[in-house]
Order: structure tokens, then C-alpha cells, then sequence
């Protein structure tokens, strides 16, 4: 079956993705879909008929599509559970999701493109009061996101032995605050986590950088 993830570089969620595609191992090829040129491609026709949301990711697999993130992650480890990205425990899996949706429910959509987009133009925000905007919400939920890691005596990942959603959610994270210049000294549970995951090849080639709409 042909399988096509509609991605854009810089997308934190679609990063996500990215790399739940290469630690499974499972054959897919890239769509790009640019988020700033001519207006946004992620407006045109086409791809509002794939994705009414007008947003990325979207998984393509046959006739069907799949989108929003956890979800398009939470389906491939349900169709190719090897190897896991969510732990067998029941308690263990809530710690998994209770982190991920902390970035991808509480950070990541006050700082999504299209609100940031908001607040500098119908908004008539300044490009510096957007900026401090996008690190007031990275500070806030990494704060918590930091105790929460302390608190389960997390290691290498963020929960158990092996990357899990949660991890995957963290890294891209990581990656915008440093674009932000987000001072990182507060977090060391985090900054040691994104650094292991980053030693891995499916996290090193899925980052912005390696993707062929890099610029």
C-alpha cells in the first residue's frame, strides 16, 4: 500500500510523525506542503479536500486519510505495534499520553502558526510581542513538564526505556524552544532527554534540517 505523509520542515507535528514512521521502519514517501509560500499551500483546493483543516500533518494511505498527529501515531502503533511507542502498563501509557498532551494539547497549539499569524496581523501585534507570546507558553508548560519528569525519575526517555509519544512530542518541542531562544538552563531533565533521542537515527533523520523542503 502506498503511504504519503503531507509534512512541512519545520512542523513540530508533523516532526512527530516523521519519526514514528522511521522508528517503526515503515516505507512512506513525503508530500511537501509549504505553510508560508503563496499564502500558505495548505490553503489551495487540493489539499483542503485531503485536509478540511488546512493544517499538517495528513497521512495518506490508499483512499484513506488520517490527520492530527497523536492520532496518525496512535494508528501506526495500533496496525504495527513493533516497536512500541506506548508502554504495555496501564499506568505507564497514561504517563505517556498525560506528557504528550501537555505539549501537543497546552503548548504547541497557542503557538501554532496560524495564531501567531493572528496575533501579527488582524491582531496588530508586534513581531517582538509574538515572540515573547511563543516563550511565555514554552516556559509555562516546560515548567511543569520538568516536575512532571521528576516525579517519575525519568531516565534516558521521558518514560521507561525506550521512546515513547511522549518523547516524540518532547523533541520538536525542544527544537522551536531553541529557535526562540527559550533559556533551556531551567529544564536539565529535558535537555538530557532531547539529547539521547537525538543520538537515534529515526530522530536525527526526521529534524527540520534533513527534509527535502529544507531551507
Amino acid at each position: 500500500m502506498e503511504r504519503t505523509l503531507y509534512t512541512y520542515f519545520r512542523s513540530s507535528a508533523a516532526w512527530r510523525t516523521r519519526i514514528a514512521l522511521l522508528l517503526k521502519g515503515l516505507p512512506h514517501q513525503l508530500a511537501p506542503i509549504h505553510l508560508l509560500r503563496n499564502g500558505g499551500e495548505q490553503h489551495s483546493p487540493e489539499y483542503k479536500a485531503i485536509n478540511p483543516q488546512e493544517v499538517v500533518p495528513t497521512l495518506q494511505e490508499g483512499d484513506i486519510a488520517i490527520t492530527q498527529s497523536l492520532a496518525i501515531i496512535e494508528y501506526l502503533d495500533e496496525v504495527h505495534p513493533s516497536p512500541p511507542l506506548l508502554p504495555a502498563d496501564p499506568l505507564a501509557r497514561a504517563r505517556v499520553r498525560e506528557l504528550a498532551l501537555t505539549i501537543a494539547c497546552d503548548i504547541h497549539p497557542v503557538n501554532n502558526l496560524k495564531i501567531l499569524q493572528y496575533l501579527k496581523g488582524p491582531l496588530g501585534r508586534s513581531q517582538q510581542e509574538a515572540d515573547d507570546w511563543y516563550r511565555h507558553w514554552i516556559r509555562q508548560g516546560f515548567d511543569a513538564f520538568e516536575k512532571k519528569l521528576a516525579a517519575l525519575g525519568s531516565g534516558d526517555f521521558c518514560v521507561g526505556d525506550h521512546p515513547t509519544i511522549a518523547d516524540l512530542c518532547l523533541v520538536p518541542q525542544v527544537f522551536n524552544a531553541r529557535r526562540f531562544n527559550v533559556d533551556l538552563t531551567p529544564y536539565p531533565r529535558i535537555v538530557r532527554i532531547d539529547a539521547h533521542c537525538m543520538t537515534l537515527p529515526a530522530f536525527i533523520e526526521s529534524q527540520p534540517s534533513r527534509q527535502p523542503d529544507a531551507e
